[in-house]
This record gives structure tokens, sequence and C-alpha cells, in this order.
């Protein structure tokens, strides 16, 4: 199965998105700060997972 890079980079990055609004919200608010480090995690996801190389399939011999 082959997962493109792009689509590993869009989980990632809605994977740590989604985390750090779910400890965001448990005080019922959502600060300019939390929305901050919500979306600096996004990127930092987008960028290193999409910097990560995909491991090369083996070849059948």
């Amino acid at each position: 199965m082959r997962i493109s890079k792009m689509w590993k980079a869009i989980v990632a990055a809605a994977a740590a998105g989604t985390g750090s609004l779910s400890v965001a919200v448990t005080d019922d608010v959502v600060t300019a700060a939390e929305g901050w480090a919500a979306g600096l995690a996004v990127l930092a996801a987008l960028g290193f997972t999409w910097a990560v190389p995909n491991r090369q399939a083996l070849e059948d011999s």
C-alpha cells in the first residue's frame, strides 16, 4: 500500500491539531495562547512529516 507524502502530512497535522485542541477545550474556553499552540502544532506536524521520506518498498527477488 502506497501512502503519498501529502496524505501522510495531512493526517499528522489533523492528529496534532485535534489533540492540542482537545486539551485546550477541557476548561470550556480556548484562549489565544491555546489557539496559537494548536496552530503551531499543526504547522510543525506538517513540516516535519513532509520532510521525512517514506520508506522504500522492498523489491521482490
